[in-house]
């Protein structure tokens, strides 16, 4: 079920989801309007997360012991593969 939201748009703003539409993007206004909305959260969702891990990073930097961890495990996986 879906509930209408009457907004507002610019004759610009119009003219780029009218252009959307005409790539496919959506079938409809209301279509690339849900879209838009849905990477627009996933693009939020991302940048927190990403975020996140930059913090992480900063408050427990990575030391030369991990440095030398994760280049044996690459090492160990490259002898793995039977190439």
């Amino acid at each position: 079920m879906t509930t209408p939201v009457p907004t507002r748009f610019s004759d610009e703003e119009l003219a780029l989801i009218d252009d959307l539409v005409a790539q496919g993007v959506g079938d409809n206004r209301s279509a690339v309007i849900r879209r838009g909305i849905h990477h627009l959260a996933d693009l939020i969702r991302r940048a927190r997360v990403g975020a996140d891990i930059a913090d992480s990073y900063r408050e427990h930097p990575q030391t030369p012991e991990d440095d030398d961890l994760a280049m044996a495990n690459a090492i160990a996986m490259t002898e793995a593969e039977p190439w």
